[in-house]
């Protein structure tokens, strides 16, 4: 499965657009980040707790995002972007979304 924030596939043609297709996450922060995050925030620097977190989120709305295009018949999905969004406390929510292709 093709995944590019393009809108084409370099040396390919797009035959169908087929569907917007979305892979979504929620995220939770745990106890010991939280306090990571607070120290952190109160000397400074970067927060490892937090950012493995949101990477392993952004990897799994991916991984989410390929599961559904593929259900559908894709051979990529253009377009894609991500959107990151905290909807309670010690959550965020990571969602991708593009536009499933059929390639020639």
């Amino acid at each position: 499965m093709i995944i590019t924030t393009t809108n084409n596939v370099e040396g390919r043609e797009i035959t169908q657009y087929i569907d917007i297709v979305f892979g979504e996450v929620i995220e939770g922060m745990n106890f010991l980040k939280d306090i990571g995050a607070g120290l952190r925030n109160f000397v400074g620097g970067r927060s490892q707790g937090y950012e493995k977190a949101v990477i392993s989120g952004r990897d799994e709305a991916i991984e989410e995002l390929k599961r559904r295009a593929s259900e559908i018949g894709a051979d990529a999905v253009v377009g894609i972007k991500f959107d990151y969004e905290a909807i309670v406390e010690g959550m965020v929510m990571i969602t991708c979304s593009g536009t499933a292709v059929k390639l020639d």
